[in-house]
């Protein structure tokens, strides 16, 4: 009897192992969101999900970007978490996202949310362009503040400028979609011509030309002003510049591939990615996120940023985009970095 007994016992905890494996689950989700933010991320969604375990797969926006592209006749991802609004509305437009309304999605501001219902996308938190610029390297160089995007086509500026490529960072292409749409068409690319002949490179990181700017490797960083302003907080001699014009913005958001085998698993990051906790999270690197009336203010954000955000027509640059970067790559990628 005692034997039956225990033989019972061992079958119950074998099961209830066989379960618990049953019930745990990986997600592949590909991401551009900074790789040192990850953790936390994963570490908070865990709480209430600990079965879930997610495994990143993070690269800038162009390359992710490029990569789910390339694999869309055979998905690798789960999801797409925290990659830019004009790529989501890209991958829209090839079939490649399942529809989703997540819980809490009424709160989002709904700039932040894909028009159709169900969403096909929901954002997270936006960047907004700026110029971070070095007041003690400048002042070496003998340099004038900028106050516009013009005015960093000024001579004296040649070779004291770093700005993202747009192929590679969702911040460049929001700077080259923006100067597009402020300028025109023709009047965008003759801007960017000659704010070409000053730039010493491009690099493919959307922060590394502020972080340059901020270690004094280079007086000027087109990036993006969140990262001006934590290494403004940091000690960095940087002016966060807003030019006159507008600047142009973006968001980073998130969607479930179409033929995930891990659905429901899916559906519980998509919900977390728009909750409360994780809004309050975001804030920590933007300024600006989803749900209004969150965001903190953010110690030397510069003043009249968000009001000199230009209306941007992410639906234009979507459609635009593999134009817009393959006419970019063909005038100037023979100042990037090598990748």
């Amino acid at each position: 009897m005692k034997k039956s007994i225990k033989m019972l016992a061992t079958t119950a905890i074998l099961a209830l192992g066989t379960a618990t494996a049953a019930l745990a689950e990986e997600l592949t989700v590909y991401t551009a969101v900074e790789a040192e933010d990850l953790p936390r991320y994963a570490e908070t969604f865990n709480k209430a999900y600990p079965d879930i375990t997610i495994n990143w797969v993070r690269d800038s926006t162009g390359i992710i970007t490029a990569k789910l592209l390339a694999e869309k006749d055979n998905p690798q991802a789960d999801v797409v978490w925290g990659l830019a609004g004009t790529s989501l509305l890209l991958l829209k437009s090839e079939g490649m996202l399942e529809p989703y309304a997540p819980a809490g999605v009424d709160k989002l501001d709904p700039k932040f949310v894909d028009s159709d219902n169900p969403p096909a996308w929901v954002g997270m938190d936006a960047w907004v362009a700026a110029v971070c610029y070095n007041t003690v390297e400048a002042e070496k160089a003998g340099l004038t503040p900028p106050t516009s995007w013009k005015d960093l086509t000024d001579p004296q500026y040649a070779g004291q400028i770093i700005m993202p490529n747009p192929n590679s960072s969702g911040t460049g292409f929001l700077d080259v979609s923006s100067w597009l749409q402020m300028f025109g068409e023709d009047g965008g690319w003759a801007y960017m011509d000659a704010l070409h002949e000053n730039i010493a490179r491009y690099t493919h990181s959307g922060s590394k030309p502020c972080k340059l700017a901020a270690a004094g490797e280079i007086p000027i960083g087109i990036s993006f002003a969140f990262r001006g302003a934590k290494s403004k907080a940091a000690g960095a001699p940087l002016e966060i510049i807003v030019p006159s014009e507008g600047v142009g913005w973006e968001m980073e958001a998130t969607a479930i591939i179409a033929g995930t085998a891990h659905q429901e698993a899916a559906q519980k990051l998509v919900d977390f990615s728009v909750s409360m906790d994780a809004m309050k999270m975001y804030n920590q690197g933007y300024a600006v996120v989803a749900i209004p009336g969150v965001a903190k203010p953010v110690e030397y954000f510069p003043e009249g940023l968000v009001d000199a955000m230009i209306d941007n027509d992410f639906e234009w640059a979507a459609n635009n985009r593999a134009a817009i970067l393959a006419e970019w790559q063909k005038r100037y990628d023979g100042k990037s970095d090598p990748k």
